[in-house]
C-alpha cells in the first residue's frame, strides 16, 4: 500500500505529465488515500480535466474538490452569449438530440434539463458544455428516459462487467431494483470503478446507476 507522501508524489506527476493542465495551479494534499485539491483554475474544462488525471492514479481512495475557476480576461463571456454558444454545441453535437433538452445560464453557470434515451447521450451533451469559453460551472440534470426493462438485465451487466473490467467482476455485487441498479463491493482504481459503471448504464431499462463501490486494495 502507498503511503501518502508517495500518493501525493504520484498526483503531483500525473497533473505535470498531462499536457491539458497546468499543475502550479493546483495544490496537493493527501490524507490515509484522500486526495485534497486545492487551487484557481482559468476554465471548467481544465478543473474537469484535473479531476480526471487524479482518478486515473492508483491508490486513490477518494478526491475532495476545492478549485475554483477565476476566468482569465479573455476567456469571459456574458450569460446571454454562452447560452447561445451553448445552443449551437449542443446542436451540432451527432450524439446529442438537442431538441429534447433546454439550457439555463446564470453568471456564468451551466444548468442542462431535458431528457435522452442514453447514458452516453447525457454524457456527450456535458462533453460539449464543459469546454465552452466562460463556463464557470455545470449542472447535467438530463434523465433517461424511462424503457421496457430487459426480463435479464442483471445477468447482461454481470457479462458486461466481466468483458470491461475482468479483475474485478467478482467482487462487484449487482443489485437491479426497478430501472435502478445499484454496484456495491471494492475494486482496485477509479478507472475499473469507472468501468463497471459504464457497464451498467449500457443495459437496455437501465436509467439511474448507483455507484456504491468503493477503491481499495
Amino acid at each position: 500500500m502507498k503511503t501518502d507522501a508517495q500518493l501525493k508524489h504520484e498526483v503531483e506527476q500525473e497533473l505535470e505529465w498531462d499536457p491539458a493542465v497546468n499543475a502550479s495551479h493546483v495544490g496537493v494534499a493527501v490524507d490515509k488515500g484522500v486526495v485534497t485539491l486545492s487551487g484557481h483554475l482559468e476554465t471548467y474544462g481544465e478543473k474537469y480535466l484535473v479531476e480526471r488525471a487524479v482518478q486515473r492514479v492508483q491508490g486513490v481512495k477518494a478526491l475532495a474538490v476545492e478549485l475554483d475557476v477565476k476566468l482569465a480576461p479573455g476567456h469571459k463571456r456574458n450569460d446571454s452569449e454562452l447560452a447561445q454558444a451553448a445552443e449551437a454545441a449542443l446542436t451540432w453535437h451527432t450524439l446529442v438530440p438537442d431538441e429534447r433538452l433546454t439550457v439555463k445560464v446564470e453568471g456564468g453557470w451551466v444548468t442542462l434539463r431535458g431528457d435522452v434515451d442514453w447514458e452516453y447521450q447525457r454524457n456527450a451533451a456535458a462533453q460539449a458544455i464543459r469546454s465552452l469559453t466562460g463556463v464557470l460551472g455545470f449542472t447535467n440534470e438530463i434523465v433517461i428516459k424511462p424503457r421496457v426493462m430487459s426480463s435479464n438485465v442483471t445477468t447482461r451487466i454481470r457479462e458486461a462487467l466481466a468483458r470491461h473490467a475482468e479483475r474485478e467482476a467478482d467482487r462487484i455485487e449487482v443489485q437491479v431494483s426497478g430501472a435502478t441498479a445499484t454496484l456495491k463491493g471494492t475494486v482496485h482504481s477509479w478507472a475499473e470503478r469507472a468501468a463497471a459503471q459504464g457497464a451498467a448504464w449500457s443495459a437496455p431499462g437501465v436509467t439511474s446507476v448507483i455507484n456504491e463501490l468503493k477503491v481499495g486494495a
